[in-house]
């Protein structure tokens, strides 16, 4: 079920509904609620798929309850490892497995061994990365001691399959998240409001953002041969915001939903294309995913405390990673590369923390320095988002190259190229909303504290916009659901 569906926009308030005027003296109900709500949500894709979710529940349940009394070391390294090889046993098979093998063939080919395989038909299950990621997290963290295990399986089953950000996050730990499903949970109006709002900004910048410059960006890189340089820049910026407003758009009305049945997630995006260094800009972008490699990868392998070699080594590991996770394909693993290389010169020299503050904060404009800063960080973002956005290899460099051409200075050409316009003024309005907003969880956070009459002028110039400008062309489906 997607957000920006109509099927959605019936099933929220049903569920709304029932949590708060029918569960809501009895917290176990409102849980089991949520799960049911929960796998109605996820079986509306494909509800052959539950039987993952359910059964990394189980696993997961019983080597918590296991952990609990166990207290010889190898044992609890067995249940630990246990967890990981069901719950990255499913996410490989599902989303590797072709890669490999393909790979595998082409591997002994370049030595004139011919291997007859056959790769299967495999469909991934939307959002097994994020899934299979918060339980994990939560096996780790009572294995490390660092939570205690539940005893409450319907708690736990609404803290994996938790609807609103079930299928592309933000990645919950259960330090966080699991407590909620044990505290009785009170209607507040004023959160239920901020909630809306955030959804409301939320789908602004997927349905008006996003899609609209999803379908720019799929017409010139579908089409990137024959394009010249100059669209091909411009292709790579609409996809730079369809993506951000995309995967932030799905983050922000994921984190709204669940203000509305009173849980707080965490800030999963802060402004990320105002960062002034890379390292900066992976503190903003995808927080939940950035966080949980940095605490579950890259600090176990001994982090940044090492000689040169291990920083090097830790650094491209957790990139390398970080890209894989994105998929099966190489176009990923490169991307993450090519991140790992913008990160190791600020880390080297021990600037890859030098910009943790907002960035010119308390000011209305930034400095020429910053704005340079920003300019520069945006640029190698956009170089890194044409391999993540490309089909293969050969196109990520085929368009590299045609950017680089003599007909860089041409003007761009594509169809529908006056209506571009429109999308990019209202890419540099969403630009002024989140400089505005960039001190708040998400951008229009502050509404709140503005006079009526103003709040009421915003709302109804974004439902405007909506109406107008909003790409309503059929159900687009989030990027991040085939992650």
């Amino acid at each position: 079920m997607l957000f920006n569906s109509i099927d959605f926009a019936i099933f929220l308030p049903i569920v709304f509904v029932l949590y708060w005027f029918v569960a809501q003296r009895n917290l176990k109900l409102q849980n089991a609620l949520i799960v049911v709500a929960s796998y109605v949500f996820y079986g509306w894709w494909d509800w052959r798929f539950l039987s993952l979710i359910i059964f990394s529940t189980v696993v997961d349940y019983l080597v918590g309850q296991k952990l609990r009394t166990e207290q010889e070391s190898s044992k609890r390294k067995i249940l630990l490892w246990t967890s990981i090889f069901v719950n990255l046993g499913f996410l490989g098979f599902f989303k590797y497995y072709n890669f490999f093998l393909e790979n595998f063939v082409d591997a002994f080919s370049l030595f004139g061994i011919q291997i007859n395989s056959r790769s299967l038909n495999i469909i991934l299950p939307v959002g097994i990365s994020f899934y299979t990621f918060q339980t994990l997290s939560y096996t780790i963290d009572v294995y490390k001691k660092k939570l205690e295990p539940t005893q409450d399986f319907m708690a736990f089953s609404a803290f994996v399959c938790f609807f609103p950000q079930l299928v592309a996050g933000p990645i919950e730990r259960a330090t966080n998240l699991l407590p909620q499903f044990y505290k009785k949970r009170t209607f507040i109006y004023d959160k239920a409001v901020d909630g809306m709002r955030q959804i409301l900004w939320g789908l602004f910048k997927k349905v008006v953002i996003a899609d609209n410059c999803g379908e720019f960006a799929n017409q010139i890189f579908n089409n990137s041969a024959d394009m010249n340089g100059s669209t091909l820049v411009l292709g790579a910026i609409f996809f730079t915001f369809q993506i951000y407003g995309d995967f932030s758009g799905y983050s922000d009305i994921a984190i709204g939903t669940s203000r509305l049945f009173g849980f707080d997630l965490k800030q999963n995006f802060a402004t990320p294309y105002f960062s002034r260094d890379i390292a900066e800009f992976w503190r903003r972008w995808h927080i939940s995913l950035s966080t949980w490699f940095r605490d579950y990868l890259y600090i176990p392998l001994g982090g940044s405390k090492g000689g040169t070699w291990m920083k090097v080594r830790n650094t491209f590991a957790i990139f390398l990673v970080s890209g894989f996770w994105h998929g099966a394909n190489w176009t990923f693993i490169i991307w993450g590369a090519l991140n790992a290389l913008y990160f190791l010169p600020l880390l080297l020299t021990n600037n890859n923390r030098k910009n943790l503050g907002v960035v010119a904060e308390g000011k209305l404009f930034p400095s020429v320095k910053e704005l340079f800063a920003i300019l520069s960080t945006f640029a190698l973002t956009v170089f890194a988002w044409i391999f993540f956005r490309a089909e293969n290899v050969g196109q990520a460099f085929g368009y590299i190259r045609g950017i680089f051409s003599e007909t860089l200075f041409e003007y761009p050409f594509f169809n529908n190229r006056s209506n571009s316009i429109n999308i990019i003024i209202l890419i540099c309005f969403l630009l002024c909303v989140e400089w505005l907003g960039r001190t708040n969880q998400f951008a229009i956070e502050n509404l709140k504290n503005k006079p009526k009459l103003i709040r009421r002028i915003f709302y109804f110039l974004i439902l405007f916009i909506l109406l107008i400008y909003g790409n309503y062309k059929g159900e687009v489906e989030f990027i991040y659901f085939q992650f």
